[in-house]
């Protein structure tokens, strides 16, 4: 994150696969919505339990739905299903050298498929803007909502609800 770059990522799979990497990170994820937009921002700070001082990074973006007025019966290619957008994310240096200068910044755009049942697949290609960013990278992303999960877990624990 901090001033992570190129040679960061170009370690061979088979080599760094055996890495084994002790982190704690943590996550301040603020959010907003304005006349269907979704503003979000995100602040991240990590520590290598073993060594390394703190490292920190952002996240910025915007995003919308094709279709904010949902349909009555239930579709997977309805407009509103999928979600368009950008992000902005990068490190911000360490504990000792804070800020900008000499880290890996990305500018993204976001496609998000949500099907009916809560399953979403997201796709980002993101490119690098800084000469310490890797010229691009490739996300992508499979997530499950499980809907109500207290009335969930208080079935699966007490044998029905209350």
């Amino acid at each position: 994150m901090n001033h992570d770059g190129n040679d960061d990522l170009a370690s061979p799979n088979s080599e760094s696969r055996f890495e084994k990497q002790r982190e704690i990170e943590a996550k301040l994820i603020l959010g907003s919505y304005y006349k269907g937009w979704t503003i979000a921002e995100n602040f991240i700070a990590e520590k290598n339990v073993r060594h390394a001082p703190f490292e920190f990074g952002y996240a910025v973006g915007i995003s919308r739905p094709l279709a904010r007025e949902a349909r009555a019966q239930r579709c997977n290619f309805c407009a509103e299903n999928f979600q368009v957008g950008v992000e902005m994310y990068g490190g911000l240096g360490t504990y000792g050298d804070f800020g900008l200068r000499g880290t890996s910044h990305y500018v993204a755009p976001t496609v998000a498929w949500t099907l009916a049942n809560g399953t979403a697949f997201k796709v980002s290609p993101g490119f690098g803007t800084t000469g310490n960013s890797t010229g691009y990278l490739i996300r992508a992303g499979v997530s499950y909502e499980v809907a109500q999960l207290g009335r969930v877990a208080r079935n699966l624990f007490h044998g029905g609800s209350r």
